[in-house]
């Protein structure tokens, strides 16, 4: 399997730099056994009484941080994933290259970060006290590397998603698919006879890698945290022995249902992580549609 069989031409124009005035107005492309051209707010309409929509709850983390060295240089900190001990891994940009044992200060503050190591493209930095109230206070919106502006105010709000879940604040992009819905067409969903549930992946940089792979099947995904629950594993599983569908709201949630079929060869509780490449050839255990963006020529996604 070829990598040019997944380029394409995107014009840049195509590409959203904002966001719709008001959640639920994106255009939405149905395939069924034809292409139909609707909204988002059609999609409640594509489910069933008994359908099962799993959104993944995950929280994005303010993940951008603005430093400088002792010369005074400037240097942007992008945070990969939190550890433990106040640690975490962190893709930097900067004229000159840091290295272990530097320090950096983040911008307007006197709050220092150390670098303890580099493995491999990632640097393993220190912050000073807890590193979710340093970004909550000084972070800005992590938006993707496709959309080439300052993070604003009002993203703050609408690159969350209406069910992101404070308790789960650990990703450094948003699942997008899930950022259309507003809190009254998930009710509406709801009064359809459709049940949600909610798991949790954690979502890395890796997202936006592309495949530099001529043949597709020698990428190696990133690893990225994925959690389901008792409630929601026994809930999937009532639905699939019945004639309803499970319905993923995004790749993120499609890639840790699958993981956790593949792994168990059924869904169960389950914490740890996910290296799973899905493409051509799989075959699906428990996702039946998936409702999700369009994704970057070459992508993994």
């Amino acid at each position: 399997m070829k990598l040019q069989n997944y380029d394409f031409n995107l014009p840049e124009e195509l590409i959203a730099k904002e966001p719709p005035e008001r959640r639920g107005t994106s255009r939405l492309l149905v395939l069924n056994k034809e292409l139909e051209d609707k909204t988002i707010q059609d999609f409640g309409d594509t489910l069933n009484p008994g359908d099962l929509l799993v959104l993944n709850d995950t929280k994005v983390l303010k993940a951008r941080l603005d430093a400088r060295k002792p010369t005074g240089g400037f240097v942007e900190i992008l945070i990969e994933r939190l550890l433990d001990d106040n640690c975490a891994f962190a893709q930097t940009k900067s004229n000159r290259s840091i290295r272990k044992g530097d320090y950096v200060k983040i911008e307007s503050t006197s709050l220092e970060i150390k670098i303890l190591d580099k493995e491999g493209s990632l640097y393993k930095i220190l912050f000073p006290e807890d590193p979710k109230e340093i970004l909550d206070m000084h972070g800005k919106v992590p938006l993707p590397p496709y959309i080439k502006r300052i993070a604003n105010n009002q993203d703050e709000e609408r690159y969350q998603t209406v069910y992101a879940n404070e308790a789960k604040e650990n990703s450094v992009a948003a699942p997008t698919a899930g950022l259309h819905f507003s809190k009254s067409q998930l009710k509406q969903i709801q009064e359809r006879g459709v049940e949600i549930v909610y798991i949790t992946l954690d979502i890395g940089l890796g997202t936006f890698s592309p495949i530099r792979f001529e043949n597709v099947e020698e990428h190696v995904m990133h690893k990225e945290k994925v959690s389901i629950d008792k409630k929601t594993a026994d809930t999937i599983n009532k639905v699939l022995e019945s004639d309803s569908r499970v319905i993923a709201v995004g790749t993120t949630v499609l890639r840790c249902l699958e993981s956790v079929y593949t792994k168990f060869n059924k869904i169960k509780p389950y914490e740890g992580e996910t290296d799973l490449f899905i493409y051509p050839g799989y075959k699906f255990g428990i996702v039946d549609t998936l409702l999700t963006n369009f994704h970057l020529p070459k992508s993994s996604q």
